[in-house]
């Protein structure tokens, strides 16, 4: 609901009512109300669907106050009024640009600043000097300014915080960086009210609890007051109805890349979203090889250079493209206003993650997005027919707070001795007024700030882990400026792999010559170069190149003639299937009167599989054994995401091998897993020597838990990332960078030596956290088991099951890039399904 501005209406100053007017705009009811809330010092939460002025809802206040007489003759200010943060750089400069035009407009005299880890070094120190009214800024910039002696001046006079996207920060480590910061920040500036901004929220009260101090102790959360914009039109979410065969397995979707160029061709412009970097760059690929109209498509992603994206950015404005290929790094909240159409690539795997990707489309409020799903396999279309269910409905699935953990803690308490030396009680009540810390064990934290002050029992006689000690008075400081130094360089909680820069060059050097110049393309993972040799083409920044060599840090490249690589591309992020949409799949297999949504090939599937085996129900786990060639298989179908069905496939086979059934190894993707084995485990089952109720059962996740990831590297990998969280091992040092080598190198010295004599170790603990909620899945896991007890359901084949066709693809399967994948994998679909049961 929107109302019209009166004169009369003492909110806005004239020049705002102005402004309003000579659009013929109308202010809408949740802009109102946080100009209401704002004036009264409240903080509070907005959630409003995309098109809905949250941006300018957030700000409108800020607009107003700083608009007033005596704000703007107070020249003289120490920092800035409001400060705007946001998950990417890219967010904070666009939002940046699209606030500069009111008050361009209005002639206001307010001064918008952004400052990320682009901004160059003079910009950051004259902004600490000069501060801008409005600074916009990320939660690593946020911590790195209240790292400073210079910050309890700096922000004394900070009216306003908003927070946009908070959804997208508060399931990370960075959420509980930045929950740390804002606990400091209430401090510095104790009348400060902060707004949370955000589109796509499962649990409101989640978000609401960011916005304000808890208290410690409590038996209840203390929460912000919520704003509820008016709801947008139903978004028109249709899936891609094509004439070609859907692919039984795999994520490339060539299939569809003919449907998808027709796409942007009837659109002025298009964001293609896909799941991984990979999959952006052969998408980019083969659509610019049957480009036979030279449409303007271009390419983005994180791992491409910062300038090269920028110009994607710059070029979507200006209008200059049709299309772009990209990542989840378009995701959030840049207003793209001539946006026709979005088309997901693949299933989303989350209904919020949908809904925020749809959002991108359209940004007019009465007017529907578009977009369009394009599943890369069978068990995919089901996914899609999910998701444009909970798109119509506006159900949300979002996932909840990570809990706070102890390294991005043991990263702060370091932050906070840069400031100034502190005192351990004060520290402790202020971080406990932070949502993921305020259950904070005083135990705890004493642990922690002794392993900044000490690095633990275990290596307390090492001087280089002595980062902070106690001076006269009692309180902790830096053990030596320098420390100061290695925070600043090593700030943040986003380990990804050690990059290296791709350099390109024009020529390939001669032997014993050294490299020169090239432009930088972007960076990629140190362990992908790692398995190149001199000569290897790949694919990077939407062209094939030449891999030439590696020096100081840098892979240099040539551009290839190849058409297609001999590596299929670098790595990229995967996102796990929401527990939401699995559940929906499950309802969609039991209940046939649904499948009428489907495309007659894969509900030809679906009855073929109901004719030979059975379906899946919502509440049991199907089983199904058969034998093929000189192996016997175990299909399990529990649709709970690659992670959980990886940790239960590696838990299962340790106990089917002390049971007896010879396993020799297993696969798992989004919805099944598969086990081989020497011996029939059907009829193992049949006989009595195995029970599936005792494999299955809940205790799995005690000592069969423990002792696999005792003899396994993963919590190792795990360790090494806490650990440089935590500021034990440095990445960066003045003037140089540890390789990724160099760093596992030293964690995995460290993990060795605190397994056996400091087992307690708070980072033992963080690793393990770490483990169970991402890389495990533990959460999920134990839910399913509860779930299926007493509810698994056997099937025993002689043959393979139409359902299992997709799982069975998964064995041994090598990357193959282009057109040769797909061939060869139709051509192992023929063989299956033709040992399934023959159907159109």
């Amino acid at each position: 609901m929107s109302r019209s501005i009166k004169k009369d209406d003492a909110l806005l100053p004239e020049q705002f009512l102005q402004w309003f007017s000579a659009r013929n705009w109308h202010l809408r009811d949740h802009q109102l109300d946080l100009c209401r809330l704002s004036r009264s010092r409240k903080s509070a939460l907005l959630i409003a669907p995309t098109g809905a002025g949250k941006t300018l809802a957030g700000f409108l206040p800020s607009l107003i106050d700083l608009t007033d007489t005596g704000n703007l003759q107070n020249t003289k200010k120490s920092g800035p009024h409001t400060l705007y943060i946001s998950p990417l750089k890219a967010l904070a400069v666009d939002v940046a640009r699209n606030l500069q035009a009111p008050i361009d407009d209005m002639g206001l005299p307010i001064r918008v600043e952004t400052r990320t880890g682009d901004t160059p070094h003079s910009r950051r120190r004259r902004q600490t000097i000069n501060p801008p009214d409005m600074l916009m800024t990320t939660p690593e910039q946020l911590s790195l300014l209240l790292a400073t002696p210079e910050a309890d001046n700096f922000f004394a006079d900070l009216n306003r915080v908003i927070l946009d996207e908070l959804h997208a920060l508060i399931t990370s480590k960075r959420g509980s960086l930045l929950a740390l910061a804002l606990s400091r920040l209430r401090k510095l500036a104790p009348n400060m009210i902060l707004t949370g901004l955000s589109a796509t929220v499962f649990q409101p009260d989640d978000l609401r609890a960011y916005l304000v101090a808890q208290k410690t102790g409590g038996k209840t959360r203390d929460l912000s007051e919520v704003v509820y914009g008016q709801s947008g039109a139903v978004p028109d979410v249709r899936i891609l109805k094509t004439a070609e065969h859907i692919p039984w397995a795999g994520h490339s979707t060539l299939y569809a890349v003919d449907e998808i160029y027709q796409a942007i061709r009837t659109n002025r412009l298009v964001l293609i979203f896909v799941n991984t970097r990979s999959q952006a760059e052969r998408m980019f690929q083969a659509l610019w090889h049957i480009n036979e109209d030279t449409i303007a498509i271009a390419l983005h992603h994180g791992s491409l250079d910062v300038s090269q994206r920028r110009k994607v950015e710059a070029a979507m404005v200006a209008g200059k493209l049709r299309a772009v290929a990209c990542t989840s790094t378009l995701d959030l909240g840049i207003d793209w206003s001539d946006v026709d159409l979005i088309i997901n690539v693949g299933a989303p795997k989350g209904a919020s993650r949908i809904l925020q990707r749809i959002g991108r489309a359209n940004h007019r409020l009465n007017e529907p997005s578009r977009a369009l799903l394009v599943p890369s396999n069978r068990f995919e279309v089901l996914e899609c027919v999910a998701a444009q269910e909970a798109a119509r409905k506006g159900e949300q699935d979002s996932a909840r707070p990570l809990k706070g953990q102890l390294d991005v803690l043991a990263q702060h308490i370091l932050g906070m001795a840069c400031a100034r030396p502190f005192a351990a009680d004060e520290l402790y009540a202020e971080i406990c007024t932070a949502a993921p810390y305020c259950d904070l064990a005083r135990d705890e934290f004493d642990q922690t700030v002794e392993f900044v002050a000490t690095g633990g029992y275990a290596l307390k006689s090492y001087d280089r882990y002595a980062r902070i000690k106690l001076n006269e008075e009692g309180k902790y400081r830096l053990s030596h400026p320098r420390m100061a130094q290695q925070y600043r360089l090593n700030i943040g909680t986003i380990v990804a792999d050690s990059m290296l820069k791709v350099r390109l060059v024009k020529r390939r050097r001669r032997a014993g010559t050294a490299f020169r110049g090239g432009r930088v393309l972007g960076e990629v993972e140190e362990s992908f170069i790692d398995q190149l040799s001199v000569g290897d083409t790949f694919l990077f920044s939407g062209q094939v190149l030449r891999f030439e060599g590696l020096d100081e840090a840098q892979a240099y490249v040539s551009r290839s003639s190849a058409t297609e690589p001999k590596v299929p591309s670098y790595y990229g992020g995967k996102f796990p299937l929401s527990t939401y949409l699995a559940k929906k799949v499950r309802h969609i297999l039991a209940h046939e009167d649904q499948w009428q949504l489907l495309p007659t090939q894969v509900c030809d599937w679906l009855k073929l599989q109901k004719r030979n085996s059975v379906l899946p129900s919502p509440t049991n786990l199907l089983i199904e054994t058969f034998p093929r060639a000189d192996k016997f298989y175990l299909v399990a179908y529990p649709f709970e995401g690659r992670l959980a069905h990886q940790t239960l496939g590696m838990l299962l086979t340790r106990r089917l091998d002390r049971m007896g059934a010879q396993p020799l190894g297993f696969v798992a993707n989004e919805y099944a897993l598969t086990i081989w084995g020497l011996r029939d485990m059907g009829a193992m089952c049949a006989s009595g020597s195995l029970s599936l109720s005792d494999l299955f059962a809940e205790d799995m996740l005690g000592d069969d838990l423990d002792a696999w990831l005792a003899n396994s590297s993963l919590l190792k990998r795990t360790f090494k990332n806490c650990a440089i969280i935590s500021g034990l091992i440095e990445r960066r040092s003045p003037g140089r960078e540890k390789s990724g080598r160099q760093i596992t190198f030293s964690t995995d010295l460290i993990y060795d030596v605190l397994r056996q004599h400091e087992p307690d170790h708070i980072l033992l603990r963080a690793t393990w956290a770490d483990a169970a909620s991402g890389l495990l899945d533990i959460a999920r896991l134990g839910q399913l088991l509860s779930r299926i007890k007493g509810q698994i359901v056997l099937k025993q084949l002689d043959t393979i099951s139409p359902l299992a066709v997709p799982i069975m693809l998964e064995i041994g399967r090598e990357p193959v890039y282009g057109q040769a994948s797909e061939a060869l994998l139709a051509e192992a679909a023929d063989t299956l399904i033709a040992e399934a049961g023959r159907f159109v």
